[in-house]
């Protein structure tokens, strides 16, 4: 990466990261004094430098490690889906309905009607980012199976990944509906046991810190506590401080953790009132809204046949 200082607290980007500076900034964006920055509702600010702020932040999280230039040519798409299905009128027939096979039809028509009108309409703008997430550094980092999509991409690099059963060094691959990547539960760093005393203490002391405020030895584990860590029979599961905000696994993934593998099982998508892109930002707000407006304008509009040709048949973009 270009910045060795992602997490520094004066810019305070979020990143795709379980570090506790991360979370700090995240909080910063979402609810501290970084939150009035990004409400563009008054603002003196205009609208190109709304629209600069917005991409800067969305670029932040949302594949920060790729190049601007790839990002522009081959992971933006043209448009924005229309995820809103074809619209069927109502009739007030019920026998006519019966008897021509629509009434599954007209019901389902009837509740996503309902449901635009109580939620609101899909939020589109979030899937610009659909393409990011079919990269199989930012899959695995989904599937809580990496600390940050840094080291997801280092797994990857080090040969600690199997797509579809095979080793797989390229970190840059999209996958495909029904992919599955395996990674080497030797190279996931919560199930190993600490390396040193040193390592082993500091976790205890983030973990235990209300217990030591009470007593100087609750610090130290007991001797049930140590056999159990020794125990070989048992995988040891450590996960780092202040990780729980971010374990949860998007709709588009289904993972096996006691095999430590994870299967992409379809493109992201987004129905009213929710989007299956995980972002720190709102998927229908005025960041996504104004990183759109700034990429619509200054992304490439065509790409050579020669570039189009080296990319995977069910890899393309788009799926074409």
């Amino acid at each position: 990466m270009r910045d060795a200082n992602i997490f520094a607290f004066r810019k305070a980007m979020p990143r795709m990261s379980w570090s506790p500076r991360n979370l700090y900034n995240l909080w910063r964006r979402s609810c501290g004094a970084g939150a009035a920055a990004i409400d563009f509702t008054r603002t003196p600010k205009t609208l190109f430098q709304q629209r600069w702020i917005s991409k800067a932040l969305v670029r932040a999280y949302h594949g920060d490690f790729i190049n601007e230039k790839i990002f522009k040519r081959w992971y933006l798409p043209d448009t924005l889906p229309d995820v809103r299905p074809r619209q069927h009128a109502l009739s007030t027939n019920g026998d006519l309905d019966a008897f021509a096979g629509r009434t599954e039809q007209l019901e389902r028509a009837k509740k996503r009607a309902y449901e635009e009108k109580t939620k609101g309409l899909a939020p589109v703008g979030s899937l610009m980012l659909a393409e990011v997430e079919r990269r199989i550094d930012v899959f695995i980092f989904r599937c809580c199976l990496a600390h940050s999509v840094y080291e997801a991409r280092r797994l990857v690099i080090h040969g600690s990944v199997l797509l579809n059963g095979k080793k797989h060094t390229d970190a840059n691959t999209r996958l495909a509906p029904g992919d599955m990547i395996s990674v080497d539960p030797a190279a996931i760093r919560f199930l190993q046991e600490p390396t040193s005393s040193k390592e082993e203490s500091k976790d205890e002391q983030l973990s235990d810190s209300a217990s030591e405020s009470e007593s100087s030895d609750s610090s130290r584990p007991g001797p049930s506590a140590k056999a159990a860590s020794t125990n070989p029979s048992l995988t040891p599961f450590r996960l780092p401080p202040y990780a729980s905000p971010f374990i949860f696994i998007p709709a588009y993934a289904e993972v096996s953790f006691p095999t430590c593998s994870a299967i992409y099982m379809r493109h992201p998508t987004a129905r009213p009132g929710y989007s299956e892109i995980p972002t720190p930002f709102d998927a229908d707000g005025e960041v996504i809204r104004l990183a759109w407006e700034w990429y619509s304008k200054v992304r490439p509009r065509t790409r050579s046949k020669s570039q189009m040709a080296r990319e995977p048949e069910n890899r393309r973009i788009g799926g074409q």
